[in-house]
């Protein structure tokens, strides 16, 4: 059998058998998809490859989860633990993945992710929907928003690229940003556990109402750990991260509401809760917290100091990101005691000054009076009348005899009787604020349709002032004057107004009947700050800088140079002890002097506050009767150069002025550096830094820094171990002897017991101290302490638009801020008698109070004085009827 001869096709180039068999067409098309098929899918690969190579570059590495460090919340404790402060620029507490109820994380991932534990990190479905989608709106071929597709793991990744790249370049509604942020979610899921991602999340996701992470938000809304939220808690703030403003429970209870339904249902749609733990949920009220304002409610002037100084020397981010705890020396309770008495020490002041007016300058109309009313009633609808609050009231009546009048304070119907308002004279600084004084109608301080400004009180609280209370004012007051409000009958509920119609609404108010009680207030233009030191601990136990922080930030404790008046002088008369060798019966000649300055060729001549002269006189005496001219005169013995350097040692940091003014307190001080001078006054002479910060942690809880007293009752034994026992061991600087310090010390005791200080016996507690006041009452001031805590106060005016009323006194307008502090502040604290003598180089000699010589029998002022020991007199008053021999050579007798 002969074999078939190939036949050539010349123009295809190809060897085809003929004999037996068709040509195959059907091939061509086949193999041509076949290799279009293989083309676009390596164009594919290569597409994706390069897509994902450049959109990958600058992607921040994945954090490793025990080094996740996101920015957390400083918070900043008093001594005895209890929180005064937040600072954030994100409100975040990093709780572990383990405390984190199971049943939280599942309403998150039915919310948000029902696939989560099944993709790789991307829903390739909607992520290609939202990309596409964006593209066409970004065209205007469709209208709409973007529409969201992220799983749990790309909102995960988008927390990353937010905190490496920015808020605005992280969430740009751009493809780029869904590729890098799908990109990232791969990596995360490659890199780390579903739990570790779930952890990232749940700590990283922002929830609304200042909250970062589920414990934030936890403690935000409800006031609890996250550990022990309800299921309908959980569920309403799984709810959250869609759109926290629009489902807020603040804003819009009800679409928090029915977005916490949707969540149940998931969850019940899932298998992960029984029908009756839904339904249980759902029947939960939607009660939600307002933000803890911690600030603003306990200390502010105290914490925002602290803050500056941490800013200041660890710079804003660390204080805003890094997650600090500051323990500062502050005393919650004494904290608590300095503001009240604060408050009601300028009240009270300022009502002495008289009444400025009402809040309008001319009285409302009848229809202004009326819209007041209107809208007072709808803003206070639900809320009930708080006593001793503030309140904005309309006078609506005033009676015929002037006896009283009636207001309204929003649906309240109040009474202002006479008794509460008998204080709101005229303003006059040249009359002498007393009972007599006050006025006897209240048509002479208020109008019909005057705005004004009233606390609710009982019947005992219209007059604050205790000791001119005048209870023949009583009768101004029936007993049945003030009827309490109604409650609802028995068997009758009690209806929520926005559950009923408006006829059962109205009925379901609380009762507005009354009248209820009012007295006339004023808010306070003075102003005043308090310092409080242990001395022995180095702490600043309480802080106060002004009347009202939010109205102003300035810290007057710290930041107001006032001029301290008579409070210099104990700093004066320590210099003459310390440097003159003068003695507590050294005599100054209490006599008329002019001080001429050829500088400025002005003449001045000092004056006692009570314009007399007395003429020889002991220097004790001279200090504990707060008087001028042996102060001047003992300031020009000591010289102007000498008392500006002895100043500047004992730790005042501003310039004296260089003239005798400066006796008399002249030159400004810092309230709270004054106070570290009466500090070292009570340690007799020993200088030492006094603290506001006690100790810092960083988030790891390492020491950053730590001066805790050995003796700290409040700090933990290591704390007391570590720092305060190096404590014991810096002894400071003894800037004065011990024996100066003693006397000047025994002097300011006597201006308690003797002097203007007297007030201050009422501590009943051995106290010392020294009252000031300027020229025309400006500054009022009492510096005064006991053996384990000092304490400075003053009042004055910030501006000095005039002086406080010339009658306005140290003793009179600071040392009641002073004296009501220190009672609460000391209240079950022995404060024994000042540290012994004996062991000092001291003599202890009884004085004749008018020679200065060691009192003899016939001495009628005899007074117990200290000397350093070779400075004590040696001459005895002569016995009466015995002449004095140099007076006798002198001719006198």
């Amino acid at each position: 059998m002969s074999t078939p001869t190939p036949n050539i096709d010349r123009r295809r180039s190809k060897l085809v058998l003929t004999e037996g068999k068709k040509p195959r067409w059907w091939l061509f098309p086949l193999k041509l998809l076949g290799w279009l098929t293989l083309t676009g899918a390596t164009a594919g690969a290569v597409g994706v490859l390069a897509v994902y190579y450049i959109f990958s570059q600058g992607l921040p590495a994945i954090p490793k989860v025990d080094e996740y460090w996101p920015p957390i919340v400083t918070e900043v404790y008093t001594d005895d633990a209890v929180l005064a402060g937040e600072f954030y620029n994100q409100r975040r507490k990093v709780v572990p993945y383990e405390r984190i109820p199971k049943r939280l994380v599942q309403a998150f991932i039915a919310s948000e992710d029902s696939s989560f534990f099944d993709h790789f990190g991307v829903d390739v479905l909607g992520t290609t929907r939202a990309v596409t989608k964006t593209v066409l709106t970004k065209l205007g071929l469709r209208g709409g928003g973007v529409q969201g597709g992220s799983t749990l793991t790309q909102q995960t990744a988008k927390a990353v690229l937010i905190a490496a790249e920015g808020y605005k370049e992280a969430t740009a509604k751009t493809p780029k940003r869904k590729i890098r942020e799908a990109i990232l979610a791969m990596r995360l899921e490659a890199a780390l556990t579903k739990e570790e991602i779930l952890y990232l999340y749940l700590n990283n996701v922002f929830l609304g109402h200042h909250s970062y992470g589920v414990q934030s938000a936890a403690e935000n809304y409800y006031r609890k750990d996250v550990k022990d939220l309800t299921l309908g808690e959980m569920t309403l703030i799984a709810g959250l991260p869609q759109a926290p403003s629009r489902y807020s429970p603040f804003l819009r209870p009800e679409a928090a509401k029915k977005r916490r339904e949707y969540v149940l249902r998931r969850m019940l749609v899932e298998g992960m809760i029984t029908q009756k733990e839904h339904d249980e949920a759902t029947a939960e009220p939607v009660n939600v917290y307002p933000v803890e304002d911690v600030f603003h409610e306990f200390a502010p002037y105290f914490v925002e100091q602290a803050r500056r100084d941490i800013v200041e020397r660890y710079g804003n981010p660390a204080l805003l990101e890094q997650g600090l705890k500051v323990f500062t020396t502050m005393d919650s309770e004494r904290q608590r005691a300095a503001q009240e008495a604060v408050l009601r020490g300028l009240l009270t002041l300022d009502k002495r000054q008289g009444w400025r007016g009402p809040l309008t300058e001319k009285p409302l109309s009848e229809d202004e009076r009326k819209a007041f009313i209107d809208r007072s009633k709808k803003v206070m609808a639900k809320e009930e009348l708080i006593l001793n609050r503030l309140y904005v009231a309309v006078v609506t009546k005033i009676d015929a005899d002037g006896k009283g009048a009636d207001i309204q304070v929003g649906p309240y119907a109040g009474r202002l009787p006479l008794l509460g308002m008998r204080w709101a004279r005229k303003v006059n600084p040249e009359s002498y604020y007393s009972v007599g004084g006050m006025i006897s109608s209240v048509k002479k301080a208020v109008n019909e349709g005057d705005l004004i400004v009233v606390r609710h009180v009982k019947k005992k609280g219209l007059w604050d002032d205790k000791e001119q209370y005048d209870k023949s004012m009583a009768a101004l007051i029936p007993d049945d004057e003030e009827k309490p409000a109604e409650p609802p009958k028995e068997g009758e509920e009690e209806i929520a107004p926005e559950e009923a119609d408006a006829k059962t609404a109205e009925a379901a108010k609380p009762s507005r009947k009354g009248p209820y009680l009012f007295r006339l207030e004023q808010l306070p233009e003075p102003q005043s700050a308090l310092v409080s030191i242990d001395p022995h601990r180095q702490y600043l136990t309480a802080m106060v800088g002004g009347y009202d922080f939010d109205d102003n930030e300035f810290n007057r404790a710290f930041q107001a140079c006032r001029q301290p008046g008579s409070s210099y002088k104990p700093l004066v008369y320590s210099a003459a002890i310390e440097k003159l060798k003068w003695t507590e019966a050294t005599i100054i000649v209490d006599s008329p002097i002019v001080e001429h300055d050829p500088d400025n060729k002005v003449s001045w001549k000092p004056e006692n506050y009570t314009e007399e002269f007395v003429g020889d006189v002991l220097l004790r005496n001279a200090l504990i009767n707060s008087m001028n001219i042996p102060a001047v005169k003992t300031f020009g013995a000591i010289g102007t150069k000498n008392m500006s350097e002895w100043a500047k040692t004992l730790g005042l940091s501003t310039p004296m002025n260089m003239d005798f003014s400066a006796a008399l307190g002249s030159s400004c001080v810092y309230p709270v550096e004054l106070a570290q001078v009466y500090a070292t006054f009570n340690r007799y002479g020993r200088k030492k830094p006094t603290y506001f910060v006690r100790k810092i942690e960083d988030r790891f809880g390492r020491t950053l820094e730590d001066h805790t007293a050995f003796d700290d009752p409040w700090a933990p034994l290591q704390d007391r171990v570590a720092s305060g026992y190096a404590r014991l061991f810096e002894p400071g600087e003894q800037v004065m002897s011990p024996e100066t310090g003693f006397i000047i010390t025994h002097l300011m005791r006597g201006v308690v017991l003797e002097g203007t200080g007297g007030p201050a016996q009422r501590l009943g507690r051995p106290t010392a101290g020294k009252t000031g006041t300027t020229n025309d009452s400006f500054d009022t001031w009492f510096s005064g302490f006991t053996r384990d805590l000092v304490t400075v106060a003053w009042v004055g005016y910030d501006l000095n638009p005039h002086p406080l009323n010339r009658f306005e006194t140290g003793g009179r307008a600071a040392l009641p801020i002073w004296l009501e502090y220190m009672k609460k502040a000391i209240a079950d604290r022995p404060q024994p008698e000042f540290y012994p003598w004996q062991s000092m180089d001291l003599v202890k000699l009884p004085i004749d109070s008018k020679t200065g010589k060691i009192a003899s029998d016939s001495s009628k002022g005899m007074k117990i004085m200290y000397f350093k020991k070779g400075t004590e007199p040696k001459e005895v008053t002569p016995q009466k009827g015995q002449i004095d021999e140099r007076q006798f050579l002198m001719g006198q007798q």
